[in-house]
């Protein structure tokens, strides 16, 4: 947990693309295993490489779109694959973008090893290289864009604090996600910043903090029904590092007669932990605009591609710190949002998920009720 993360998060980038709908957020999102050119792209053309589409349905649902969209507006064509949580798959797909000479790669990588692999591959080609969401750590990538994810774990931290602030020695359960990804080690640093002096006082009691390999959501749930039983049945509230993560534990809740009444976080706005938030099993979740990312990523990659690196660095404000690379990453790390309850017409109005995928069956009364439509 000595990962640190500094400078200027406020990051201003001036002419944002205007959203538009860009395809579904819940787990029922169709694959895309290989998303070619988008076509039009008078400046070259920019891969991505996407990590996984099992447990998480962002990839590609919204950063797919999205990238395709914003890198289309830069003038170039984009070649936009997914790995679908293959190591050997991942480094195959950059393989082929090197060799075909792109202009600029970003990664979303798999792990660090096989990010900072790729990154030296396209370095010793000469093409620069952007991580993407996640930091590879002893990497070469020059760049990386993210959201602040120190924050977003404090975030989740600050939602369970206030949500069991009525419950001195409220029991607690962390469950964390995959220890390869430099991101779960961020969000769990965020959480205990707003969680550890709780639970130094006694005003709450950790109960066991455990990070699940690979983001798997039903091992998620299976060791948290293996903490709960161990702790005699007994919950007041629980980390989850994501919605996946948050859906697998609410199921063990809902068999132990807790959902509803154990407050559990979550993180990405999706479709079903929106649901969940609106039924009231899940507490909140954390919203992070894609669109702005996505947008950040293909302004940096426009700068790269043109070896304007005033340019680039004028985008990337922040600095990261690379504790196993000892060096500093310029970034642009953008802010993230808490959603609770009140909140979730917020991400329906700005086109993330569609009231009409979201305001269904047993969700419908409560959409009505918060003017979701």
């Amino acid at each position: 947990m000595g990962t640190k993360t500094s400078g200027a998060v406020a990051v201003v980038l001036a002419g944002l693309l205007t959203l538009t709908a860009c395809g579904s957020n819940s787990s029922k999102t169709t694959p895309t295993t290989s998303g070619g050119s988008s076509g039009g792209g008078a400046n070259g053309t920019v891969g991505v490489i996407l990590p996984e589409t099992a447990t998480s349905a962002r990839w590609e649902g919204f950063d797919r779109p999205m990238l395709q969209k914003a890198l289309s507006a830069q003038g170039f064509d984009a070649d936009v694959e997914n790995a679908q949580g293959d190591v050997q798959k991942f480094t195959t797909l950059a393989d082929g973008m090197i060799a075909k000479g792109v202009k600029v790669l970003v990664i979303a990588s798999i792990n660090s090893e096989v990010g900072t692999a790729v990154a030296n591959k396209a370095r010793k080609a000469g093409i620069p290289t952007i991580d993407y969401d996640r930091l590879n750590l002893g990497g070469s990538s020059d760049y990386y864009v993210s959201f602040d994810n120190v924050r977003v774990g404090q975030l989740q931290g600050q939602a369970l604090a206030d949500a069991l602030k009525d419950r001195h020695g409220g029991q607690v359960i962390e469950i964390e996600g995959a220890p390869t990804d430099n991101n779960a080690t961020l969000f769990a640093q965020g959480q205990r910043k707003a969680l550890q002096p709780l639970y130094d006082s006694g005003a709450l009691k950790l109960v066991a903090s455990q990070p699940i390999d690979g983001w798997d959501n039903q091992k998620g749930g299976q060791v948290f029904e293996q903490l709960l039983t161990g702790n005699g049945g007994k919950v007041d509230g629980v980390v989850a590092a994501n919605d996946g993560l948050a859906g697998a534990i609410i199921t063990v809740l809902k068999k132990n007669g807790l959902n509803g009444k154990v407050p559990v976080t979550g993180q990405d706005a999706t479709a079903d932990g929106l649901k969940a938030v609106l039924r009231g099993d899940q507490y909140m979740t954390v919203f992070k605009p894609i669109q702005d990312e996505a947008t950040a990523a293909a302004k940096l990659a426009a700068a790269l591609a043109k070896g304007d690196k005033a340019a680039a660095d004028a985008i990337a404000t922040a600095s990261t710190q690379d504790p196993k690379g000892n060096r500093q990453v310029k970034s642009v790390l953008l802010d993230p949002h808490t959603i609770t309850r009140a909140d979730v017409k917020q991400v329906v109005d700005q086109g993330y998920v569609k009231a009409s995928e979201l305001c269904t069956g047993d969700v419908a009364s409560a959409c009505g009720q918060l003017g979701i439509s």
